[in-house]
């Protein structure tokens, strides 16, 4: 899949997800919202995720955090950002430098069982640390750690096989998450 339609997958997503609202009235929005896996940054030194508006198509700099978690939103910014801060130290500090490659710390949160798919299992969240190439993107960070399944239009719609089947899906605000 070229980077282009990846990159136009996301954009489609966020502007879906922007239509979606911008024609809703407030009470359909509050019942109702996205489930998704949402992509997280942190530059090097960062101590708190920022929501990547521009998708995993883009270059990384070592000692930069990667961040995937699956998320309910209302909105057309995820607003749940991984549970696991974003700590390069703590993640590859073990991992030395060089100058052929570049560090990059990941994050995987599988998100909450009170939005999870009906009938499964909400995985275990993790961290690890990928040593890749110069020229990496965040897409290639991810795909050295875990197994992708994507759309057509590039949106990532699974990580190591959560969820099994659906893939950016609209539904109505879990009980568990209305104030």
């Amino acid at each position: 899949m070229n980077t282009n339609k990846k990159l136009s997958g996301v954009i489609s997503l966020a502007l879906l997800l922007t239509t979606s609202f911008a024609f809703a009235s407030p009470a359909d929005a509050a019942g109702k919202g996205w489930r998704y896996w949402g992509y997280y940054q942190a530059a090097p030194g960062a101590k708190s995720w920022t929501s990547a508006m521009t998708g995993p198509f883009v270059d990384v700099k070592d000692g930069s955090v990667e961040g995937w978690s699956f998320v309910f939103s209302a909105d057309d910014v995820p607003t749940i950002a991984p549970s696991i801060k974003p700590d390069f130290t703590a993640i590859c500090g073990k991992v030395k430098a060089d100058k052929e490659t570049k560090r990059i710390a990941l994050v995987i949160d599988f998100g909450s069982a009170a939005y999870a798919p009906k009938g499964e299992k909400v995985q275990k969240s993790f961290t690890t640390c990928v040593r890749t190439a110069q020229t990496s993107q965040g897409i290639d960070v991810l795909d050295m750690a875990v197994k992708i399944r994507a759309a057509k239009s590039g949106l990532i719609c699974g990580i190591n096989g959560y969820p099994k089947k659906e893939c950016g899906v609209e539904i109505s605000t879990p009980k568990a998450l209305k104030k």
